[in-house]
């Protein structure tokens, strides 16, 4: 098969897959009670970047339930990273993020991208950083568990080794509806 035939295939599976999957989503909205929810969180993390090692964190997420399989988010709350003394200073800044969760299975396991900006506010350090962040979860009525890994584009890597620190984090969270 030729390139052009594989990516005329390809796009025409999407296509077909766009439309399947907006003919179910339709069904499902059916008196489906739209509204916001608040999740309150803890995070942990490891970075990914040295001398940077250990990430926490706590958060506020809002919520707004589109469907019963989609939602728009809004993140903010406090993160630390943490460094040696003999390394230099610890990172701790605020994180303001939007984001799009998508529910992929069972109505708890679902998907979520986020961005914004994380704006430090220790040690006298004033930049202010890109923000993305991908995460996978699982989620109840109450309890809310995910997997997240966070990409600063613009903080420094300490010992002037170039810019863009990571972290890899696991987030606990209790929520509900408003």
């Amino acid at each position: 098969m030729k390139p052009t035939q594989k990516i005329k295939v390809l796009f025409v599976f999407a296509v077909t897959t766009l439309f399947a999957s907006q003919a179910q989503a339709q069904e499902t909205t059916t008196n489906y009670d739209q509204g916001f929810r608040l999740g309150i969180g803890l995070n942990a993390g490891y970075a990914t970047n040295e001398p940077y090692k250990l990430a926490l964190g706590a958060d506020a997420r809002l919520q707004y339930d589109l469907s019963k399989r989609y939602s728009l988010t809004l993140t903010t709350g406090f993160s630390n990273l943490f460094v040696s003394e003999a390394d230099g200073s610890d990172l701790g800044f605020i994180p303001a993020k939007a984001g799009f969760k998508a529910f992929i299975w069972n109505d708890q396991f679902y998907i979520m991208g986020e961005a914004g900006a994380a704006f430090a506010v220790t040690n006298d350090y004033n930049q202010t950083s890109f923000l993305l962040a991908p995460t996978i979860g699982y989620a109840t009525k109450y309890i809310d568990l995910s997997v997240h890994y966070e990409h600063y584009s613009d903080f420094p890597k300490l010992n002037n080794n170039g810019k863009g620190v990571g972290q890899i984090g696991i987030r606990l969270a209790y929520g509900f509806k408003l």
